[in-house]
Parts: C-alpha cells; structure tokens; sequence
C-alpha cells in the first residue's frame, strides 16, 4: 500500500462505523448551509475564485435538469395516403403534428446522462439494512460484531478475488452469486438467458449497488452480443439495462425485463 493512506489500511483492518452512511447523509444536508455561510463571509480574490467556481457548478446543475425534460417541437409526418382527392389549397400545406425531436439514439444518450429511464416497475419497496445483512460472530472477541453477511443474491465480476478473512466486512455466499439472468424483451415477447455484466442501481441504497445486491427493482446491465440488436449506425449493441422483475432469493433465477 503507498505511503500515507492510513485511513484506508484502518478501513481494512477494522471497517466502518454502523452509523458511517448516516453521518454521511447527515453532512451531504447540512452542506448546503456550510457553503451559504463561506458565500457570506469571504471577501476579495478568495470571494471571487468561490463564486466563479458555483456558478460553473449550478450551470452544470441546471444542463442536468433540463435533460429531464424532453422537448417537443413540430415536424413532418408521413401519415396514410387519404382516400379521395385532397383540395388544392391542402396540396402545398404541410401537415404539422407534435413529435420529439431527436432520434431515438440521441435521447438515449441524454437519458443515460440524466439519469432517466423508462423502467417497467418505477417504484419498489426499499430494503432495510436489518433485511439485507445478517451479523456474524467471529473470532475469540464475540462483542465485536463489525462482520455482515448478505443474505440477498449477489453478482461479482469474473476476476473477483476474496479478501483475507481478517479484513472481510461484507461476506457474499457462494451459493447466492448469480452470473445468468432471464431477460424478456418486451417487444418480441421473448426471453433469452443471457450474461450479466453488471449492477447499474440498486434502487434501496448506493451501498447494495456496489456490493452487486440484485434485488425486485434493480437495474442491472446483461450482454445482448447474441441477440444481434444493432445502433441506427450500424453497430451491434453489447450492452443494454434491463430491470429485475421478481425477487431472486425466492425464486433461484433472475427474471428481468430489458429497458428499450
């Protein structure tokens, strides 16, 4: 390990707080008061540096915000041909009608930037910390509970490698790591089993999501290489989100719908 990273070697050694994620919180939300005091207080070159450096952070805000919000505008449509003879007047009238503006690539890209996604279960129960770990007992000092074990389906990638168990906080059984999933594709009414690749969002916490917890609401990324979907340019798409639709650790399987 280089030198000066303590903190991390600490972390190894002996984990976190129980209340470490709460603490976080709790200072992320008094952040905004923090900086509204130092806006107050500096003066001079230091004032100027911190408001140059807001105002890019609220512009950069702002451009996130409005990727949520999808235009309309007007444009052309090819409708049906109308049977019986159109009127000269309507011949050099172009019929107009309320349509998105960009193509279906490009409002991929901005959902994928913003954050936004059509998901077929948009809200889902949260998962308590209490439900998802189980305390472990380990060692001759028993008062010392740092251990959890996670008792939901887990995924890990290829290379992963455990770490001693001196240092292990979070234990994932072998038994409940899953590499498959079965994916419908809700257009063609098909299921395909196909590879995980790996955990997008966990909607219950930000922890589970780096853990790869896969639970009901989950939003996890499968490898669609064999199914031979392509981009407008041509492209084969490797990658596509899809979200977990039952909750696996009942069931033995994932079942997920993909997000087109």
């Amino acid at each position: 390990m280089p030198q000066g990273e303590y903190m991390e070697l600490h972390r190894k050694r002996y984990g976190v707080r129980m209340d470490q994620h709460e603490r976080e919180r709790k200072r992320d939300a008094r952040a905004g008061r923090r900086r509204s005091e130092q806006a107050r207080t500096l003066t001079g070159i230091k004032a100027k540096i911190y408001n140059k450096q807001r105002f890019k952070e609220k512009a950069a805000m702002k451009k996130a915000i409005n990727m949520h919000f999808e235009k309309d505008k007007t444009a052309k449509v090819d409708d049906k041909v109308r049977d019986g003879a159109v009127p000269a007047y309507l011949l050099d009238r172009e019929q107009q009608t309320r349509s998105k503006v960009l193509s279906n690539t490009l409002k991929q890209k901005r959902k994928e930037k913003a954050g936004k996604w059509d998901v077929p279960l948009p809200k889902v129960r949260a998962i308590a910390e209490d439900e998802m770990f189980k305390v472990v007992k380990t060692g001759k000092r028993q008062k010392k509970q740092w251990k959890r074990m996670v008792t939901k389906v887990t995924y890990v990638g290829e290379g992963f490698t455990r770490k001693p168990p001196k240092y292990e906080r979070f234990i994932r059984p072998m038994g409940l790591r899953f590499k498959k999933a079965h994916v419908t594709h809700p257009e063609l009414k098909t299921t395909f089993c196909l590879d995980i690749i790996g955990v997008k969002k966990n909607p219950s916490s930000q922890m589970f999501t780096s853990l790869g917890v896969i639970t009901r609401g989950t939003v996890i990324e499968v490898n669609v290489s064999e199914l031979g979907l392509v981009t407008n340019s041509g492209k084969v798409v490797w990658g596509k989100y899809a979200q977990v639709t039952n909750n696996p650790e009942n069931d033995g399987c994932i079942n997920a719908v993909l997000c087109v």
